[in-house]
């Protein structure tokens, strides 16, 4: 595909005709499934093949030929036993090169005096030794920290149990939330997730279900409402048992699927490539929402049936990203930079299970099993959690595709809250390394537990719908090309020559924007502990110990959030809070002083995105000369502005290319978002003023404590609530003219 197609072709659906639809769809329906079928069910007839020329594995042993010869009824097996050369020149391929292709494995053939076949057995059978040994060395790494982890939850409920007031020294009330207490909740999530990871590797590695092996810990009825966190067991409903099993759940479902995934890809193709009456333009004029009815009679059985009472959300967007296809696929693809790429949508993520890695070296076949946590930042919107087989496949046009079935219809759920339909993205390379990608985004949702102040931008798709992932993937693709500039642009200004200097300082950020969406939002996948009757109901109160984390200053920590609606667009309230010169306006921290932008990074098109080191002159001596690390970023629905007070020492050494991951950082910030399709950028003169808004999240993270032992205060807890409740009343007298009390 040329320069000049692709250039005409963005903005429209994909350019695949209904021609090559047909064709996917009978390919996907026999070569696809009967390769993906072949590479992984294996027969045991072949596995025993293989076993005849395995010296790597170590098949073949005088025991094993001693047992086979006590079967009187069948053949005594002869074994291959290769020489010491050939074993050695193999080892040494092997740490060059674990995957040889057809035309390598030739010329070792040739070179040793083996079959080619031999050879391939020889690769596949030391990959799988690697694998186990590898597997062995981690279980007893688990095991090792999860001894510890019990013997210090032990401690703590001992702790716990001689816990006195501190007033009259009598027993602890239930109300009085200790530190010890928040800790025992952390501990005993921390301890849950351990256990259920080593007997997952344990059952995957001899092969039985882990449910059938002593528990680790006492049963989930024994437990008190103190043990519920972010446990394994808290997954998909509580069901952590489908992921204990997952080894053994896979054994038996994987002809099933594959036939899943296959599916989902054919429709996921089928969707991107449709256009009216399957798809109609929103109010923005670039986000298409799907007929419900179109789609009922294009797929009449659907993947899975409709759930009753479930509110169905389906868009689709395109974007032209500054990313190769390759790279795009690979991050897809690969659980840890797909889940930093989308650090604001997706809280948690991993990978259970690697079906089929594809073939010829890349991931075209590719299967997956992955869980994953997808999340707004706003603590009054709930997380949605998904089990999912992640399917990739290149497409004889050229085209990536990459889909997401969900596997909640394979099993039954006593509660449902969300079940994604086939979802994912087409990939088109363009010129110039840009991609084109039409993402498409499917679900079922119970939105019950959504605050009706948010329910507008939920129920619109815009919060967890396709044009988020695509804004998102498109400012990330900017940042990360920033990162990489060797030229500085002429707008910039820096403190420090140093092209290693400005990588670390946006390193600094990058961690820094993630630390703060991971405190915002509802998500449990993080280790905070909410706080009940903190005094103010409208705000979110949470607390954590801070010990051994070298990102973050030792003692306890208390993060605050609170969610409010301005009558104002989002644009404004962004470039309002971004602009150092009227931050103290509603910036308490800076006393009033003037705040000088020291360094400012450009981090994309945007004039809004960037990365600044401002400089506070405050009248107060004792503030002199503080230094704030902020972000702002914005994209086609979300905008941020993170900001840590950070210490003069240490932005030295990252000014001179040093690790900022040792910079302790307190992320504070705002979370800026429409209040529904009309107050989405570009479509602001199309709604009536008085019917656009922003929903804006405030956070702040501080220190109350340097000693980690210490206990949490109602002082504190009332400190922050002051704080937030200020800094929105200032922003309000600002912004709409409201005074402040």
């Amino acid at each position: 595909m040329n320069a000049s197609g692709n250039t005409a072709g963005f903005g429209s659906t994909p350019s695949l005709t209904q021609a090559s639809l047909m064709d996917m769809g009978r390919e996907f329906s026999m070569q696809y499934r009967d390769e993906l079928m072949e590479n992984m069910m294996m027969s045991r007839e072949e596995m025993e093949s293989k076993s005849l020329h395995d010296d790597g594995g170590g098949g073949g042993s005088e025991e094993e030929e001693q047992g086979h010869g006590l079967q009187q009824q069948r053949p005594r097996k002869h074994y291959h036993r290769h020489t010491q050369h050939q074993i050695q020149e193999l080892e040494n391929f092997f740490k060059e090169c674990p995957h040889p292709d057809d035309k390598q494995r030739k010329e070792l053939s040739r070179e040793l005096g083996l079959e080619p076949l031999q050879i391939k057995f020889w690769f596949q059978n030391k990959r799988t030794q690697m694998k186990n040994q590898q597997e062995k060395h981690e279980n007893a790494h688990l095991r090792s920290e999860n001894d510890k982890l019990r013997a210090e939850n032990m401690r703590y409920k001992e702790a716990l149990a001689n816990a006195s007031c501190p007033n009259c020294g009598g027993p602890a009330s239930l109300g009085e939330m200790s530190f010890d207490e928040h800790h025992l909740r952390i501990e005993n999530s921390r301890l849950r997730e351990e256990i259920d990871r080593i007997s997952a590797i344990a059952a995957k590695y001899v092969g039985k279900s882990a449910t059938s092996r002593p528990m680790l810990s006492p049963p989930l009825s024994g437990r008190s409402s103190l043990d519920l966190g972010t446990g394994i067991d808290n997954l998909f409903g509580g069901e952590g048992e489908l992921l204990k099993s997952i080894s053994s759940y896979m054994d038996i479902e994987k002809p099933m699927l594959v036939e899943l995934a296959v599916a989902a890809m054919e429709e996921l193709v089928r969707m991107a490539q449709l256009g009216e009456p399957l798809w109609a333009v929103g109010i923005d004029g670039f986000t298409e929402t799907l007929n419900e009815e179109e789609y009922a009679r294009i797929f009449p059985r659907g993947i899975a049936p409709k759930s009753p009472g479930m509110k169905s959300e389906a868009t689709r967007a395109t974007a032209a990203v500054i990313m190769n296809h390759v790279n795009l696929v690979e991050m897809l693809m690969d659980v840890n930079q797909w889940s930093n790429i989308f650090s604001d949508i997706v809280s948690r993520a991993i990978t259970l299970e690697v079906l089929s890695t594809g073939v010829a070296g890349n991931f075209d076949g590719a299967l997956q099993l992955m869980s994953a946590e997808f999340q707004l930042p706003s603590p009054l919107v709930p997380t949605r959690e998904s089990l999912f087989a992640r399917y990739c496949k290149r497409h004889a046009d050229g085209s990536w595709a990459v889909v997401d079935a969900s596997l909640e219809s394979l099993r039954p759920a006593s509660v449902l809250r969300c079940r994604r339909r086939p979802s994912g993205c087409i990939i088109q390379e363009m010129a110039n390394g840009y991609s084109k990608v039409t993402w498409v985004e499917h679900a079922e949702v119970d939105d019950r537990s959504v605050h009706e102040m948010y329910k507008p931008l939920v129920s619109s798709g815009l919060a967890f719908g396709a044009k988020r992932w695509t804004g998102t993937l498109d400012r990330q693709s900017e940042r990360l090309a920033s990162v990489m500039a060797s030229n500085v642009p002429s707008r910039e200004i820096t403190v420090t020559t140093s092209a290693e200097g400005r990588k670390s300082m946006l390193k600094l950020a990058e961690r820094m924007a993630k630390s703060f969406c991971g405190g915002v939002s509802a998500s449990t996948a993080h280790q905070w502990t909410t706080l009940s009757g903190s005094g103010a109901e409208d705000v979110r109160v949470m607390t954590r110990k801070s010990v051994d984390d070298p990102g973050r200053p030792p003692g306890i920590l208390l993060n605050a959030a609170k969610s409010f609606w301005l009558p104002v667009m989002p644009k404004t309230v962004f470039d309002f809070l971004r602009d150092e010169s009227s931050r103290n306006v509603w910036d308490i921290l800076s006393n009033g002083g003037v705040v000088q932008e020291m360094a400012h990074i450009v981090n994309g098109r945007d004039h809004g995105n960037c990365v600044s080191l401002l400089r506070v002159n405050s009248v107060n001596s004792n503030q002199s000369n503080m230094l704030i690390l902020q972000e702002s970023c914005t994209d086609a629905v979300v905008s941020y502005v993170i900001y840590a007070p950070v210490d003069v020492v240490a932005m030295n050494v990252v000014f001179n290319g040093g690790d900022p991951d040792y910079v302790a950082l307190l992320p504070s910030g705002f979370v800026i978002l429409p209040d529904g399709p009309s107050s989405i950028q570009g479509t602001a003169a199309a709604a009536p003023p008085h019917e656009a808004g922003s929903l804006v999240t405030v956070a702040f993270e501080i220190l109350v404590d340097s000693v980690p032992t210490a206990k949490i205060s109602l002082g504190s807890v009332a400190t922050v609530n002051s704080l937030i409740a200020c800094t929105v009343e200032r922003i309000k007298a600002a912004l709409i003219g409201e005074s402040v009390q």
